[in-house]
């Protein structure tokens, strides 16, 4: 059996804005992660990167069903004893509510070069305006 490999010609790489506003935290983030991916084409192919790039907007306002805004717990370590920092999704969201996402969407993503490749697609910021008009990126309905 032979293994599809798309042309260099076909790769073309579209923006999308994903608005964040009301939406839960682990849909949106599957959404972006399987777009980042490139799995919503016909030509997707596991070891080539030929995704979106992503534009979040309304970080602020993603939500966060049940008790997750005081019982989630993002934790980071210095590397230093008594370095561990804890901090719950309610102050994560308002200190750097772009992380918060960032966060999500980066442990969907695979593991290893390819996806630490795949990181500079994902852009999000808190509120309704961003950087990337000239790019011209399309409205993304995320049902």
């Amino acid at each position: 059996m032979k293994t599809y490999v798309p042309d260099n010609n076909s790769t073309e790489q579209n923006w999308v804005v994903v608005d964040a506003n009301n939406v839960p935290l682990g849909r949106l983030a599957t959404l972006i992660a399987s777009r980042i991916r490139g799995k919503h084409r016909p030509d997707f192919t596991p070891n080539i990167i030929n995704g979106d790039f992503v534009v979040v907007i309304n970080a602020e306002k993603v939500a966060l069903t049940g008790k997750k805004l005081d019982q989630k717990v993002y934790t980071r370590y210095s590397g230093y004893q008594g370095g561990l920092k804890k901090e719950t999704a309610r102050t994560a969201l308002a200190r750097h509510p772009e992380r918060v996402i960032e966060h999500a969407v980066f442990g969907m993503l695979p593991k290893g070069r390819q996806g630490r490749s795949m990181h500079p697609r994902l852009k999000v910021y808190a509120g309704e305006q961003h950087p990337h008009a000239a790019q011209q990126p399309t409205k993304l309905e995320n049902n």
